[in-house]
């Protein structure tokens, strides 16, 4: 099985969305947005899919709602990174990996 490693951005990111959607949005949105990533997340470790490629070499995107989009890199055979949890109504203008 793969095994998933959470940069401090993504983990900061990933915390941050869910501030977010506490403050502004209902704790049913904040399960949502938790359950998916898990899906998600389970899914990189179980099955050898690749996802959506991004601008950035050897970085893929998965949309995990409408609003936010996760990227993350392949290691290696046995490790993927995650790298941002990125909210697409954020100026892409700040966006960095």
């Amino acid at each position: 099985m793969v095994r998933i490693i959470w940069t401090n951005t993504a983990k900061n990111d990933y915390w941050q969305n869910i501030e977010y959607l506490e403050r502004e949005w209902t704790l049913q949105d904040v399960y949502n947005f938790i359950d998916k990533t898990d899906t998600l997340i389970e899914l990189l470790t179980r099955q050898n899919v690749i996802f959506k490629s991004s601008n950035y070499k050897n970085v893929f995107q998965i949309p995990v709602t409408k609003q936010i989009t996760l990227y993350y890199t392949i290691v290696d055979n046995d490790n993927i990174e995650l790298l941002r949890f990125w909210n697409t109504y954020q100026n892409p203008e700040k966006f960095k990996l």
